[in-house]
């Protein structure tokens, strides 16, 4: 009987501790509800009815979570992401049911989130990540049958100089812009203009980029994602309109793919031409001397890509795809130069065949269920941009400074490989590590019959013929690590780059080559901190390091003519400039809308700026080149809010304030200037029917300076509107830019001597078009192992 009764404790006490040892685990996975793909990095918090946090986790890239050494009992567990509703779900864990895999948990955006301008597909809306902002393009009727240059007038943070074609991000034009996450050898503007907003997924704005992303762009990136369906069976959009100033500009698109599952071919093309006009005009307010400049651009425009993704088996996927851009055109410019004795008229004719062909290989396999991946790229780039421009002066035809024919060839290749490996360790920590290797080839050369002035007393001599060669050589590593630990999110990172470049400039005038070298090792730091006040409210606190090096023509000795009274030249003793960003981001949400704050602090070592002097020869024209200054500082403050105010009008308004410093040598007196930016933006979008839909905004900016010029403020009111046809299937849009033709740049200076300048832009216009969607669209999207997701991050970049 002792023994029966000592045999029965021991086995209540084994089954008691082995209670005890028990514990569960839970695993699930969350997706978007609308387009039903992983949504990564979603905080996971499994905790009591009295909200007592038991323990967390963040989704992989897969949307998989899983939290282990759960204590067995009852709990809630809630899950939580920027500009998603939270969904709470309740579980029990038992000692017979101790490990639990919930079926997909679907979160649905938040219509009043704090980082949405409105989740609609007829709209934009803009979402928060860890380190970027991205704003996913909808049918914004101002940007309708617009390119991509004048889509980013109603971005955030984001300004576009529509004379010159420059972009700035928070007040710095120095910003990297990326296509599907890889740069364009093809001038920025250029690309811009010949991309259509049709074809634009998403942009990415990265204000402050983290250890993974290439370093240069001093202000940051900004990403454009191209569409790219994925719906099974035959499915395609097609899209025609025409706008219309003082001349004409039809255009279209066909976006189209077929998906069988296994493999899914997509493409789109596009086409657009037409003439556009500009009007300029300088004077100077200390003599008679006045420019007159009339250009006429008449251009066709094409450009296409074609890809497939094939599916090997569950864990690979190979993808491949060219993105080809074609530009013809001939630029016609009739400069006049008035003074008190006499006048020269110099009409100028250039032709332009550009061309860029893109080929791109990417394969990616996952390691294992917890979103451990490898990911191997391959791109590579050429692009070339013949010019032949012609330059007359009918008053005398034997003057060869004035008259004469320019033969021009650019060619510049790329080559960008990346290597990337992810993983989940120590079950929590997300960890990224990268090499990459990138080079750019530019060779150019011009061949001219033209003569100038050199030396005092003046003489004149042949200009010579002009050849460069400049390569460039980048070999990077990075690694990131990201952690959630409950409400609070880390994720810092370091980029180890080394820099080579070489360069050889000749002109046939010199007896001597001009060789160029730099061989450059840099550290870039990058940290973000998150933390979740609520599901409506966040803060963030970020910082990076950035770098801008000298382009070829900043560093080139060799004259080149930009205009009859302009001249510029390079400085080879130029060095790259750095920048270390400090950023600050509040954003709530609530019942009726949503408000966003943002601040931010840069401070650039060895800022580049121009050095503007007086031609000893002559002193009507000017010389302009680029000096190293000791630093400069910048800052800016951005305000944006959304209101619901009625179920048919909503608004959103924004305000940004960028303060920076200007540094600059003119007439050898060095000048300091503190620029205000200011921009103001207000949407209005209005419900008039299920069928009809209306947008106004209006556009207003301050006045702004450099060393030289001051630029006046100027106002641009823009509408649209929308009609379904069709049974949905069709869209008939109207847009009018500018009504009350606002944006026309004015501006003055004071130096290297007084004069006034206006800009007339082509940029009044009415747009009518039609879309029409077509195919069995199923609406069946396959993830395509992330691959939009790899092109929108482009690997290492």
């Amino acid at each position: 009987m002792k023994r029966l009764i000592l045999i029965c404790l021991l086995i209540n006490t084994y089954t008691l501790f082995s209670q005890k040892s028990i514990s569960g685990e839970v695993n699930g996975y969350v997706l978007d509800k609308k387009d039903k793909i992983a949504i990564p990095y979603a905080t996971v918090t499994c905790k009591t009815d009295k909200e007592k946090i038991i323990t967390g986790g963040i989704t992989d890239k897969k949307g998989k979570f899983s939290l282990k050494k759960i204590p067995l009992g009852t709990y809630l567990i809630e899950i939580q992401f920027i500009g998603y509703t939270s969904i709470t779900q309740a579980i029990t864990l038992t000692s017979k049911e101790n490990k639990i895999n919930l079926s997909p948990i679907f979160l649905e955006e938040n219509n009043t989130s704090l980082n949405t301008v409105e989740i609609d597909s007829e709209v934009t809306s803009v979402v928060q990540k860890v380190d970027k902002k991205i704003i996913n393009v909808g049918k914004d009727l101002i940007a309708t049958g617009s390119n991509s240059l004048q889509l980013l007038q109603n971005i955030p943070s984001v300004d576009v100089n529509l004379q010159t074609g420059s972009i700035s991000l928070r007040g710095n034009e120095n910003v990297r812009v990326l296509i599907n996450g890889k740069p364009s050898n093809m001038n920025t503007a250029q690309l811009l203009r010949q991309t259509p907003s049709a074809l634009i997924k998403q942009i990415e704005i990265i204000t402050t980029p983290s250890a993974k992303y290439n370093p240069e762009g001093m202000s940051g990136i900004i990403n454009f994602i191209l569409r790219k369906n994925t719906d099974y069976g035959f499915n395609g959009n097609v899209f025609f309109g025409t706008e219309h100033s003082k001349n004409t500009r039809p255009s279209g698109t066909l976006d189209f793919n077929y998906n069988t599952g296994k493999t899914n071919y997509f493409g789109n093309y596009s086409i657009s031409f037409g003439k556009s006009a500009t009007l300029q005009r300088l004077s100077r307010e200390d003599k008679v001397l006045n420019q007159h400049f009339d250009f006429l651009h008449n251009y066709t425009d094409q450009a296409f890509k074609v890809g497939s993704d094939f599916h090997l088996n569950s864990k690979s996927t190979l993808s491949l795809y060219t993105y080809q851009n074609y530009s013809s055109s001939t630029l016609y410019t009739n400069t006049t130069v008035q003074s008190d004795t006499n006048s020269l008229y110099t009409p100028n004719l250039s032709d332009y065949n550009e061309s860029e062909q893109i080929y791109n290989v990417d394969y990616k396999l996952d390691l294992d269920d917890n979103g451990g991946n490898l990911e191997l790229e391959a791109n590579y780039s050429i692009h070339k941009n013949p010019e032949t421009s012609i330059n007359r002066f009918p008053d005398d035809e034997n003057n060869k400074q004035l008259n004469y024919t320019n033969a021009i060839t650019d060619t510049r290749k790329s080559w960008l490989v990346n290597l990337d490996y992810e993983k989940v360790i120590f079950n929590d920590y997300n960890l990224e590590v990268g090499l990459e290797y990138r080079s750019q080839k530019m060779h150019s050369t011009i061949v001219t019959d033209q003569e100038i002035e050199v030396g005092s007393p003046p003489t004149v001599q042949p200009k010579g013929n002009t050849e460069f060669n400049y390569d460039r050589y980048m070999y990077s590593g990075y690694f990131n690590i990201h952690k959630t630990f409950n409400k609070l999110s880390l994720q810092t990172g370091i980029r180890f780059e080394q820099f080579l470049v070489e360069g050889l400039f000749s002109n046939t005038q010199q007896s001597a080559k001009m060789p160029y070298s730099d061989k450059i090792f840099s550290v870039y730091p990058s940290l973000f901190i998150t933390y979740n006040i609520n599901e409506k409210e966040d803060i963030q606190i970020a910082y990076s390091k950035r770098v801008d090096r000298p382009s070829m023509f900043q560093v080139t000795p060799i004259q080149e003519w930009v205009s009859p009274l302009t001249i510029s030249e390079g400085n080879q003793t130029l060095v790259p400039q750095f920048t270390n960003s400090v950023e600050l981001n509040y954003s709530k949400s609530f019942s009726k809308g949503s408000v966003t704050f943002g601040t931010f602090y840069r401070i650039i070592t060895d800022k580049i700026g121009r050095i503007i002097q007086q031609n000893a020869s002559n002193p009507d024209k000017q010389i302009i080149s680029y000096n190293n200054y000791d630093s400069a500082n910048s800052y800016g403050v951005e305000i944006s809010a959304s209101y619901n105010a009625y179920s048919w009008w909503k608004i959103a308004p924004r305000i940004e304030t960028y303060i920076q410093d200007s540094q600059g040598i003119v007439n050898q007196k060095e000048e300091r200037i503190k620029n205000t930016l200011f921009k103001t933006t207000v949407n209005n979008r209005f419900k008039i029917s299920k069928r009809l839909r209306a947008q106004l905004t209006a556009i207003h900016k301050g006045t702004s300076k450099n060393v030289q010029f001051e630029v006046k403020p100027y106002t641009m009111i823009n509408i649209g509107a929308s009609l379904s046809v069709l049974d949905g299937k069709g869209t008939v849009t109207f847009r009018g830019t500018d009504i009350f033709n606002g944006l026309n740049y004015d501006y003055s200076s004071e130096s290297p001597f007084p004069q006034v300048g206006h800009y007339d832009l082509e940029y009044d216009t009415v747009f009518l078009g039609f879309s029409y969607n077509f195919g069995s669209s199923k609406n069946k999207s396959r993830t395509r192992k992330y691959r939009d997701e790899n092109e929108s991050s482009g690997g290492l970049f």
